[in-house]
């Protein structure tokens, strides 16, 4: 499954829709190009995960089986690290580097999920009712089932291709459910790997298929569906409202993991020669391409100076490049769509009197690079201060003391993440239950772990993933009662 296999492969797949091209962002040059599967493709595969779905050769398949299978999933994305890494190092323009330490964690997620194959169990007990609807007095025990959705719809993005795409089919087939995965149509090379990984570890024909056309199309399809039962999607919460509007045909349930505006917090007493660096790259990687990058940066009126000179230092010496860059850190951003759509925000602020500290300039080479950009002077009204950019720009404001930094830090409609750079761990703490954030990080950032739940406040999505939460989120309750 080498990278020229799969630049051919995605030509031959079957399409009524239109030509879509595969854009190299660090060239600007075509990879390859393939067609919408077209509405048409949607329908089978709908068919087929509901066949494969109601004849329990998944869900109906023991969940230490289960668990073995899955677990030659994650053998098999270590096996194939190498070539998945290239993919979307390739496709993303992300640092290979920063490609191959996806990898490893990724194989983790679906162990991690296999473990949860041979847990999913509801609770039982006896009790005695006195009243209710009939009046009478029942002496009953009442069990509960916890069972898979059916058939889910499955919407990544283009900015973690494979890790995003494990991280929702790991839990959904662990539930037992039929899954149709539908990747970025910037970005659909690596999804070819994984059916393929899917295949030779064993998953039976119709528990997962992936389907490739724009978001518009296919994706709106799938979102539409009545033979979808649910639909989860990472992606703006722009199209997250789509979304939703699309699922109340049949009232499908919505799992969204949407924008962010994440807010960094950093005091007086910070230890600023972590808290500096940590911070200018929880927005300056992967060209801020990410929902929890930390893009309003609040500081302590004391150091302020302090860390904008530093966050400037870093946005002035990191190296931008492509994955076969030595040294390059940062790569481009995905498309010139989104090019456009990053310098936009910029030149707005500046019209309006923002201070450019450093960028607010594409890079004079070939490719969809950004210089990393330090914003101060900005008015807490603005579009760019309140929406999110999904580039390398950053605004930073001081403040004087607690009430001031979490009025400014909840200042949004968003409330995905938020970060606290303090040595005062009470101060710490009590910031972390002030701020509406679905994850508060504490003197550190962009940390990750399986076990542990995410999700987002306000408009920053429904429900979550990851941790227990992860698998139930794909698990339905019934109830049943029964007289003794």
């Amino acid at each position: 499954m080498t990278l020229q296999w799969v630049l051919d492969e995605i030509r031959k797949r079957p399409g009524t829709g239109e030509v879509v091209p595969i854009i190299d962002p660090v060239t600007e040059e075509q990879l390859t190009e393939f067609t919408d599967c077209g509405a048409a493709a949607v329908d089978e595969a709908v068919a087929r995960a509901r066949a494969a779905f109601d004849s329990g050769v998944w869900r109906g398949m023991p969940g230490s089986e289960r668990a073995r299978i899955m677990w030659r999933v994650a053998d098999l994305i270590e096996q194939y690290a190498d070539d998945l890494a290239e993919i979307d190092s390739l496709n993303t323009g992300m640092p290979l580097a920063q490609a191959r330490a996806i990898m490893p964690s990724s194989a983790e997620l679906f162990r991690y999920y296999a473990g949860w194959c041979t847990k999913v169990d509801g609770d039982a007990h006896d009790v005695q009712m006195t009243g209710g609807i009939s009046g009478a007095h029942a002496d009953l025990h009442t069990y509960t089932l916890k069972e898979p959705y059916g058939v889910v719809g499955q919407i990544i993005p283009w900015n973690g291709p494979v890790f995003i795409a494990w991280g929702k089919l790991a839990p959904a087939m662990a539930a037992g459910c039929s899954s149709i995965l539908k990747p970025a149509e910037e970005t659909p090379l690596s999804a070819l790997v994984l059916e393929k990984i899917l295949a030779e570890a064993g998953v039976p024909e119709g528990v997962v298929t992936v389907l490739t056309g724009y978001g518009h199309t296919a994706g709106a399809a799938l979102a539409a569906h009545p033979g979808v039962d649910k639909i989860a999607f990472t992606g703006s919460t722009e199209v997250g409202k789509q979304i939703v509007h699309a699922a109340t045909g049949n009232l499908k349930k919505v799992l969204l993991e949407l924008g962010g505006k994440s807010p960094v917090l950093i005091y007086d007493d910070a230890d600023l020669k972590t808290a500096i660096p940590m911070a200018a790259m929880g927005i300056f990687v992967h060209s801020g391409q990410g929902c929890i990058c930390g893009s309003r940066i609040f500081v302590q009126r004391g150091v302020y100076d302090r860390v904008v000179e530093g966050l400037t230092k870093v946005a002035d010496t990191v190296k931008l490049g492509g994955p076969k860059e030595e040294g390059a850190a940062i790569g481009p951003l995905i498309s010139q769509k989104q090019l456009t759509r990053v310098m936009g925000f910029i030149d707005e602020g500046k019209e309006a009197g923002v201070e450019v500290v450093t960028g607010g300039h594409r890079l004079d080479r070939r490719g969809y690079f950004v210089h990393p950009t330090v914003l101060t002077n900005v008015d807490r009204g603005m579009r760019l201060y309140q929406q999110e950019i999904f580039g390398p720009v950053v605004t930073v404001l001081p403040f004087d003391d607690d009430d001031e930094a979490v009025t400014m830090a909840n200042d949004t409609t968003y409330g995905l993440a938020a970060t606290v750079w303090t040595t005062n761990l009470g101060r710490a703490h009590r910031l972390a239950k002030r701020l509406e954030s679905g994850t508060v990080t504490l003197n550190c950032q962009l940390v990750f772990d399986h076990a542990v739940p995410v999700g987002g406040y306000k408009q920053s999505g429904w429900g979550y993933e990851y941790g227990r939460a992860g698998i139930e989120t794909y698990l339905q309750t019934k109830s049943v009662l029964t007289q003794l």
